[in-house]
């Protein structure tokens, strides 16, 4: 039919005769045009789409389709079309289109369409029709749809839709409920069957181990049929499939695919309600799986990858509702490892899992503890992830845990201003901070350790505390203080708030922050609530002004004395509306307490003015005075700290000024009262300058409230300066120069205020005139023959002063006053002296006169001395001939004067002075050039361009530098000798400049430096001295770089100093930490005098230096910038401190003896040190300052600190500090973990030289380190074979200490592969040792442990049998140390031997401690029952009692005897008889034991066991037996066990009278039987314990077998009951004789379905 191409839908209709026709066509489509089959389909396809076809018409349609698609293998659009074609057909008659399937394809798969129709067919939904068409569609048969894939290892896709297709239709019409099953033709056990099958197919016959279509879609199908599945068949291939589905991410399929699989399998378990022994046991490698798919990256553009991560999360949840005790300590695993992938899918899965997980103790304490490992680490890719996971620990309230102090602390730092971190993370730390109660929060936020985060934790406070006042909560604060260790009081928010104030755009928005939140919080005083509604007022008005201020200004435009003066104002108009004394008098304390121990100088100033507004505002006289009296008790070392409290003082005095005056007085008593002058108690050296300080406190305040005065002041100051005369005539110290100049210097302040004040002239001081002659008495006593002299000076401005005052001097008084003065000024010395004391004339008189002029205190005398300096010099340095050398023997003075001039206040005077000092610099260079020239050297060129006079300008550096070379040792001492005298001038420029000329001058050449003695000393009394703040950091510089230059002279003088130091002392050694050449020096010599003290023979005596060298260190490295430094001696310096400890230790150290006191933060006093806690101190420190924190952190958690402060336990100490030995898997901790393995081999150098020491301090240290760095494994290939040498060696000594190091160094060396091998052979050896000391036993235990539990091979079996023996008797051991440590070891040599199968020989030493540990179960102490627990759950494992794991894996001491009572149960019901005895007979031996605990926990053991026996069937003599043990034991002396000992006798005799009522008929007629034969009835009692054999005829032997059968048929037949009777063979008998305890000849026999 050629024209069948020419049919057109017109032409076509429903006909057969059409159908054949077309069908005709199809057959002939080799002859057709591809373009006519094409059409001809497509109008197929149409037709059968738009008409209902009769299912004959239907079967020939498709017999026609699928015949042309099996010769013709249309491709393309043609088998698209054939599809289309069996899909609508499908549609009509399902049944037949499936049913095609079942044709024979001659070991081919069927075509494409035809599977893909099909697989259509089974995805539509929709109700079944007449026809069946759902039961036609599994009709379709699961049989025929598993047929295909078995012909081939793998299959084309289309038959993955199929059999997908197939699977999920199935299950959804399972789903619908037996209901539905009357319209299936499957039921479920049928699809669960079939399902199985499929499984297994797919494993056997298709390969399915790489990346592929075929795999991914047998991975959907395969979870799918998981819910099919019986439960028992899908729980037994658990461990197959997860070899399978780790194989297959091996090969980089599609993780989603995976993900999906783990689920629905997890799944389908967790619908089944229990997941299964296999599964239990894979958990880790299903767990390990689920993370490596959730590390993979989530794309939002890949709907696969985001699906992945969630089905990887909701497998975790489908894990955790089957076993959650097993995987969460996976997740915590995972959490505490150092990828930060696997950490973050840790949290990730952690909080979707969270809230299935009971809330208990012991998971908060864990998750705590993991969550405080994170933060350690402090990984920055995990900080996202750890915040949202402690943000839902906040939400279940983890965060009020005492570890909640740790994680609030991370966040905080998180959220600090200066971090740079992301915006996501600061508003996490946001939402973490709002779960802390508010008063912790306000309490954070007033830390000073906090301040860069006090804006975040502000504004939380602020929205908290506002969120609260709109509920009604008003957050009232001022009840916090009832607990002051937990909360801030009122008091100390209101201070700190209004500090912070002070500067309002410090870190942008601390003022603004501050305030708001006061705001919030208003009123703070609850407890008034009188006084709320005024405070209340005041702040809702004033603070909205102060926060309108600051918006309305910039840092750059606020004038901050206004500032500053407004908070003033505020804070005392608050004051006066608390108007409670005892709230005020709290505040003033908070006050005085901050202002002891604020260090920022200008918040410093501004609590002094808020000290005094505060006071002024009290009306209670009495604490007024006791404040006054405080402050002034206060520190005033600094200028700034006295005027300070003058301040405070003034402002007091304007509402209070009887009283401020009255206590200054009283004050003013110690100056001159001998009996009650606290001066006199302190230091010698001390005295004399406290006297001037308090001198320089009193008249500072009084010129203070001079000057706050308008008026009031002027009718005391007649009687203040009475007493100004009185402080000197009556001083308590002997008056020399510098107490003059003290109270001179204080007087002069006061002498200026009183004649620059305008009220003044209006009054009348008669004191004046005696205070006049005082000073003109003062000029005559100084010497005629010094030009200089501070004392005429300070005394003549003090007239000056006095000038203007009434009443005015006489004419004869003004006469004397002016001789007096001119004689002191112009009586010169003579020429005869200064030749004295110049080398030449010229330069003498030139000295001298520039002396005189260029100190002067007017700025124009100085200038004018300046500029014919200059010319001079200028003029000199111009000469071209320099043939006459011109000689500068004190060129080290002239260039120091030159050089302060260079800082001088007056500009001009700056720039005269370097044009000088460069015209000095050419001179000596010319100098040099000519005389160089003359020794016919090289002339150096282009130095003279080095320096210019604006390189001089202001440069005190670089004149030093310039000069340093021309000086010769003598100039060079001379120079800086004469510079410390600049060091106490007025002003500050010019004591800045001495400082900086003598720290430039010893950077430069400090090693030339003589009389190093003097210097040091002259540096330290200025230090002591009153010096500015940046002059006393540059001669602290100063003498550092001399210290680096001269250590060996410098360290010992400064060392030698009386304990405890003083502040300048402390402060020098602090600055020795900070530049690394001199960190480098002063450590060496200070390493060096601990080890040459040490290695000496021990003396009783305590020895001064090395205590004092501990101090230095701590002042050093408390504050150490130099790392490196520090690194660079780390090994040596950490021995050396170590051996200094173990020294002082053992020293005996006085009582409360202070070497060292460590200033306290604010509110806390100074914590003193004795010798011991100092060198503990460093210890820690070292490890600090060499960015090992970590040590000292792991130290603090494992009591590390206090083992190395006990002389007894301080080898324990090192040795766990280096690293803790606990666990036999290698958990590397302490100095082990921390330190890189470089620093621990060169540790390990050091202690080699030191192991056999003549110093037993430093033998132990060496030992014990030596014995613990063997835990690195690095260490340990080092040392070779002589390191097993030497620990041997060490445990054969006497010593138990070196036995115990010695033992632990032989476990750490077991824990290394290959070490474990070749230590097998010291077994014999270290089994010896298990009967020795307790920590020796311990030890030695360990040693064993690890041999075992990291050894490789069969061989470890044999060894742990060679030790069982010696090693059960120490499960029961009197001390608990060897009891726990032996049942722990135990435990992990058991998990470990059990894989390794153990054989018979094995498993009958391993039966041995199951007797030892049900006893040792029933101890009273927590942690023997713990390590029971565990050695009987690995027990049970490796023996096979299944059922008993979970029971002993979760033991308590409260249910012990319970746990007991249940082993018993199922010992006596699954165990033969043999083995029940042997281990009864075992037991009677602790009957004997002198431990009364042993003897009746034995009783206890028998009595349970025996209660589960039927007594009635065990043999006579067995019974007397049992009674006759414990009958021994009625007189135990112990009446507890007696009375135990009488109630198990009489259970037991209780349990032998009970007897069957009736006897079974089937008894009798086996009775009958045996008379008849003649054969003796064989006894029917059981023999519980072997010892006697019972023997039979042989003959009886053979007949009594050969009944043995007839007779068990017969009464299986009568009772009915044969399934149920255990069936014993006929050598029962011989089984039940042998020795009383299991021997190599006769092994007790195992019991129970589980048993391996």
């Amino acid at each position: 039919m050629v024209g069948s191409s020419d049919i057109t839908d017109r032409e076509w209709g429903i006909s057969g005769k059409n159908i054949e026709d077309i069908m005709e066509a199809l057959q002939v489509a080799d002859q057709l045009s591809t373009d006519n089959v094409l059409q001809t389909l497509k109008l197929l396809k149409v037709k059968i789409l738009n008409n209902k076809m009769a299912t004959s018409l239907c079967q020939k349609v498709t017999d026609t389709i699928v015949d042309y698609l099996r010769t013709m293998k249309p491709q393309g659009e043609l088998e698209e079309l054939c599809t289309g074609i069996l899909t609508a057909l499908g549609f009509q008659s399902p049944g037949i289109v499936i049913f095609k399937l079942w044709d024979r394809w001659h070991n081919n798969l069927p075509p494409n369409c035809l599977l893909i129709a099909v697989g259509r067919l089974i995805f539509f939904q929709g109700c079944p029709d007449s026809e069946g068409r759902a039961r036609i569609r599994n009709q379709a048969s699961w049989t025929q749809s598993i047929k295909f894939p078995a012909l081939r290892l793998g299959c084309s896709p289309p038959w993955h839709t199929v059999l997908k297709a197939l699977v999920i239709s199935v299950r959804k019409h399972l789903d619908l409920g037996t209901k539905e099953d009357e319209i299936m033709d499957i039921t479920q056990e049928a699809a669960s069957l079939k399902a199985y099958l499929t499984l297994r197919l797919l494993f056997n016959r298709w390969s399915l181990k790489s990346n592929n279509k075929v795999t991914e879609q047998a991975l959907v199908i395969t979870g799918h049929l998981f819910f099919l599945m019986p439960p028992s068949k899908l729980k037994n291939q658990v461990n197959r499939l997860t070899r399978w589905l780790m194989t297959l991410i091996s090969a980089k399929v599609v993780p989603f695919y995976i993900s999906q699989c783990i689920c629905q399998l997890t799944e389908a378990l967790a619908l089944s309600g229990y997941g299964g022994i296999n599964l239990e046991s894979q958990l880790e490698n299903i767990i390990g799986m689920l993370f490596e798919q959730l590390s993979e990256t989530v794309k939002d553009s890949d709907s696969l990858s985001v699906q992945n991560h969630s089905l990887a999360l909701r497998s975790f949840y489908n894990l955790i509702q089957l076993y959650n005790d097993q995987v969460i300590p996976l997740i915590r695993k995972n959490m505490q490892t150092s990828d930060p992938a696997k950490i973050v899918s840790a949290l990730q899965v952690f909080m979707h899992v969270f809230q299935e997980v009971p809330q208990t103790e012991q998971l908060q304490s864990e998750v705590m503890h993991s969550v405080i490992i994170m933060i350690q680490e402090d990984l920055k890719p995990v900080q996202k992830a750890l915040l949202n996971f402690i943000e839902m620990l906040g939400q279940h309230d983890y965060l009020a845990l005492p570890q909640g102090n740790f994680i609030i602390n991370y966040v905080i730092r998180l959220s600090e201003s200066d971090c740079s971190n992301e915006e996501d993370i600061q508003i996490l730390c946001s939402k973490i901070l709002q779960m802390v109660s508010l008063p912790k929060l306000i309490t954070l936020a007033c830390q000073p350790s906090n301040t860069l985060a006090f804006v975040l934790l502000s504004k939380t406070a602020t929205k908290m505390a506002l969120r609260a006042r709109s509920r009604g909560q008003v957050p009232y604060l001022s009840s916090f203080h009832l607990s002051p260790t937990q909360f801030i009081s009122p008091q100390k928010l209101l201070t700190h708030l209004v500090v912070l104030s002070v500067k309002p755009y410090r870190e942008g928005e601390f003022g603004v922050s501050s305030l708001r939140l006061l705001y919030a919080l208003h009123p703070i005083t609850s407890l008034h609530p009188i006084i709320n509604s005024s405070v209340g007022q005041l702040w809702m008005k004033k603070i909205p002004q102060m926060l309108q201020i600051l918006d309305d200004h910039t840092e750059k435009n606020l004038n901050q004395e206004e500032w500053e003066d407004r908070l003033l104002q505020f804070s005392s108009q608050s004051l006066v509306a608390i108007d409670d004394d005892s709230w005020l008098e709290q505040l003033i304390k908070v006050v005085l307490e901050r202002i002891n121990y604020f260090s920022d100088d200008e918040e410093k100033a501004f609590l002094y003015k808020f000290f005094g507004f505060t006071l002024r505002t009290s009306r209670n006289m009495k604490l007024i005075k006791m404040m006054i009296s405080s402050i002034l008790q206060t520190v005033h070392e600094e200028l700034q700290e006295r005027e300070g409290i003058a301040v405070a003082l003034s402002i007091v005095s304007m509402k209070h000024l009887k009283i401020v005056l009255d206590q200054l007085q009283v004050y003013s008593a110690v100056l001159t009262d001998k009996d009650s002058s606290f001066i006199l108690k302190l230091m010698k050296e001390h005295q004399r300058r406290e006297w001037g300080l308090v001198c320089n406190i009193i008249y500072l305040s009084y010129s203070k409230i001079i000057l706050e005065s308008k008026g009031d002041i002027f009718t005391h100051l007649d009687g203040i300066l009475a007493m100004v005369l009185q402080h000197y005539h009556n001083c308590i110290m002997e008056k020399d120069k510098n107490l003059k100049l003290e109270y001179l210097d204080a007087l002069t302040k006061l002498t200026n205020i009183l004649s620059s004040h305008p009220m003044a002239f209006q009054f009348k001081f008669p004191q004046k005139l005696e205070i006049v002659t005082f000073m003109m008495e003062l000029i005559r006593e100084e010497p005629l023959n010094s030009i200089s002299s501070s004392i005429r000076l300070k005394a003549m401005n003090i007239i000056i002063d006095f000038r203007k005052l009434h009443p005015l001097m006489e004419l004869e008084e003004r006469t004397e006053l002016l001789r007096t003065c001119y004689k002191s000024v112009l009586c010169l010395p003579s020429t005869e002296v200064l030749q004295k004391e110049a080398s030449s004339l010229q330069e003498a008189q030139a000295t001298v006169l520039l002396d005189t002029w260029l100190n002067s205190q007017k700025d124009n005398e100085r200038e004018r001395a300046m500029w014919c300096a200059a010319r001079i010099l200028g003029f000199t340095a111009k000469m071209n001939n320099f043939g006459m050398d011109i000689e500068f023997s004190r060129l080290g003075r002239l260039v120091r004067l030159l050089a302060l001039r260079c800082q001088d206040p007056v500009d001009n005077i700056c720039f005269l002075s370097a044009q000088a000092v460069y015209s000095l610099y050419c001179i000596l260079l010319l100098q040099k050039q000519m005389g160089r020239k003359k020794q016919g050297l090289w002339e150096e060129e282009g130095k003279n361009e080095v320096y210019s006079a604006n390189v001089f300008y202001n440069n005190t550096f670089e004149i030093a530098k310039a000069f340093a070379e021309y000086f010769t040792k003598m100039q060079l001492t001379t120079l800086v000798l004469t510079a410390m005298e600049g060091l106490t001038d007025s002003r500050a420029k010019v004591s800045l400049a001495a400082a900086q000329l003598m720290s430039a001058v010893m950077k430069e050449r400090g090693r030339d430096m003589i009389k190093i003695e003097e210097v040091v000393e002259g540096i330290l009394e200025r230090l002591n001295s009153q010096l500015e703040p940046n002059t006393k950091e540059e001669t602290v510089r100063a003498m550092c770089l001399l210290a680096g230059n001269n250590t060996h002279t410098v360290v010992p003088m400064l060392l030698n100093k009386t304990l405890p130091w003083d502040r300048t002392n402390l402060a020098l050694w602090k600055a020795f930490g900070n530049q690394r050449e001199t960190t480098i020096s002063v450590l060496q010599l200070l390493i060096g005098i601990l080890e040459r003290l040490h290695s000496k023979e021990e003396t009783k005596e305590m020895a001064f230096q090395p205590v004092a060298v501990t101090c230095a260190l701590y002042e050093m490295l408390s504050g150490s910038l130099c790392q490196e430094a520090v690194q660079e001696l780390y090994p040596r310096l950490l021995l050396a401190i170590l051996c200094h400890l173990y020294w002082v230790i053992e020293q005996n150290v006085p009582q409360k003896m202070v070497v060292y006191s460590k200033e306290g933060g604010p509110g806390s006093k100074s914590k003193p040190f004795d010798p011991t806690s100092c060198a503990l101190e460093v210890v820690k420190l070292v490890f600090s300052a060499a960015a090992y924190d970590g040590v000292v952190v792991y130290g603090d958690q494992h009591c590390c600190w206090d083992l190395l402060s006990c002389p007894r336990f301080y080898y324990i100490g090192i040795m766990d500090l280096t690293s803790n030995s606990w666990l036999p898997v290698f958990h590397p901790s302490g100095i082990v973990k921390t330190c890189e393995p470089a620093i621990l081999h060169r540790i390990l150098n050091l202690v080699r030289s030191l192991l056999y020491s003549s110093s037993y301090h430093w033998k132990i240290l060496a030992r014990a380190f030596y014995a613990q760095l063997l835990w690195h494994r690095s260490v340990a290939q080092t040392l070779g074979q002589d390191l097993l040498v030497n620990l041997i060696k060490w445990v054969k000594e006497p010593n138990l200490i070196m036995k115990e190091v010695g033992l632990r160094g032989i476990s750490n060396l077991a824990l290394h592969p290959g070490q474990a091998e070749s230590l097998k052979g010291q077994v014999p050896f270290l089994k010896d040792l298990l009967k020795n000391e307790a920590r020796v036993t311990v030890q030695a235990v360990k040693s064993l442990r690890n041999i075992i539990c990291h050894g490789k091979g069969e061989d470890i079996k044999v060894v742990f049998c060679s030790i069982s023996k010696q090693l059960c008797p120490l499960i029961n051991d009197e001390r608990d140390q060897v009891k726990i440590s032996a049942t722990s070891a135990l435990s992990h040599m058991l998990r470990h031997i059990d894989k390794f199968k153990p054989r018979l020989t094995t498993r009958r030493e391993i039966y041995t401690f199951l007797v030892p540990l049900l006893l040792s179960i029933q101890d009273n102490n927590t942690e023997v029952v713990k390590a029971c627990g565990r050695a009987l759950t690995e027990w049970t494992n490796v023996i096979g009692w299944s059922s008993l794991t979970q029971t002993f894996r979760h033991i308590t001491l409260s249910d012990h005897i319970q746990v007991l009572e249940e082993t018993c149960k199922y010992l006596v019901n699954t165990s033969k008889t043999q083995l029940v005895g042997d281990l009864l007979f075992q037991s009677f031996g602790f009957l004997k034991s002198s431990q009364s605990f042993l003897r009746a926990a034995a009783i206890n053991f028998i009595a349970l066991t025996v209660k589960k026996l039927n007594m009635s069937q065990i043999h006579e003599d067995d019974v007397e037996l049992l009674q006759n043990a414990i009958g021994n034991l009625r007189n135990d002396p112990v009446e507890s066990i007696q009375s135990l000992v009488n109630t198990t006798l009489k259970k037991i005799d209780e349990y032998i009278n009970f007897r069957s009522i009736s006897t079974s008929r089937m008894s009798q007629i086996s009775n009958n039987i045996l008379k008849v034969t003649g054969i003796k009835n064989p006894e029917r009692k059981k023999r519980l314990f072997r010892s006697v054999k019972r023997e039979r005829d042989d003959d009886n032997q053979k007949i009594w077998r050969w009944l043995q059968s007839p007779l068990n048929s017969l009464r299986n037949r009568y009772s009915g009951r044969v399934k149920d009777i255990p069936h014993k063979s006929g050598n029962s008998d011989k089984q039940s004789t042998g020795s009383q305890v299991p021997t190599s000849e006769s092994p007790p026999t195992e019991a129970g379905p589980a048993a391996k």
